[in-house]
């Protein structure tokens, strides 16, 4: 016969579970989801104010698994590999640089903190003008293209799988339109997961995609890739750091060879992306 006995807890040990039982948690699942699915039960909090289930779905939406064909899009990269601007892991790390810094990663950041704020805020205003913005933003066809077709494809993707009242409506739509930030922005709002992971997570996986691209046309080995993503996750960080302070007036872009690969893109004789 096998006897169980219950293990005491000694008082200090005693004192700190109850303790820790009694702390409120710090936040609260989102009142947003799929029918059936009680969503009103507080939840564990993991980081600055985000749920596990807000975490979760982050993950999810900017994995690269998540459907919106990011892996097609090279923004130019395809061009600057074929014109010899970019020839190995240092070259697309300076280019990843320029293009984070002064480029589009940054331009992102800012319209996806004003579109985020609008949205919290519920003023429809404020974001529809920043939805439009975005759009404007498109430097080239195939810029627009990708902006637009990732944000799309997004947000009919969250809104089939997690519905959500305060998800994008048609409303916000611009020509049946909406740029990636926005979308994201918009989602990221109505399931309430906090600004600040959400937007170093949206950088992180634009970086991560355009060194996937690197890694497949220059080519790169694997590990080279994931070290670049390694080195520049000071730059992702910095650069959301700095979006989080910027208003509208400071959106620019300076990266002209970025800008420039992609317009020579759009007749690129051989091409294995879209953009």
């Amino acid at each position: 016969m096998t006897m169980t006995t219950t293990r005491k807890l000694g008082p200090a040990r005693h004192s700190a579970a109850l303790h820790a039982a009694k702390v409120k948690r710090a936040a609260q699942n989102e009142t947003c989801s799929e029918p059936g699915i009680h969503t009103h039960k507080p939840g564990v909090a993991v980081s600055a104010g985000m749920t596990p289930r807000a975490l979760y779905r982050l993950m999810t939406w900017l994995s690269p698994a998540f459907p919106t064909g990011a892996f097609s899009y090279s923004s130019g990269l395809e061009w600057a590999v074929q014109s010899g601007d970019v020839t190995g892991a240092e070259s697309l790390r300076a280019w990843l640089e320029v293009i984070m810094r002064e480029g589009s990663g940054f331009c992102d950041a800012v319209f996806f903190l004003h579109a985020y704020r609008a949205a919290a805020e519920h003023d429809p205003a404020r974001l529809r003008s920043v939805a439009e913005l975005a759009l404007a933003f498109a430097s080239t066809r195939e810029k627009y293209l990708e902006t637009t077709a990732q944000g799309r494809a997004f947000a009919d993707t969250v809104c089939a799988a997690w519905p959500c009242e305060a998800d994008a409506d048609e409303d916000l739509l611009v020509n049946g339109e909406i740029a990636l930030p926005v979308a994201v922005a918009v989602a990221c709002a109505a399931h309430v997961i906090p600004e600040t992971p959400a937007l170093a997570c949206m950088l992180q996986a634009y970086a991560a995609n355009l060194i996937s691209a690197g890694v497949r046309l220059i080519p790169l080995g694997q590990i080279q890739g994931q070290r670049l993503l390694a080195h520049i996750e000071p730059l992702v960080l910095a650069t959301a750091e700095r979006a989080a302070a910027a208003s509208l007036d400071d959106l620019g872009s300076i990266a002209l060879r970025a800008d420039l690969a992609s317009m020579h893109h759009e007749t690129q004789y051989t091409r294995l992306f879209r953009s």
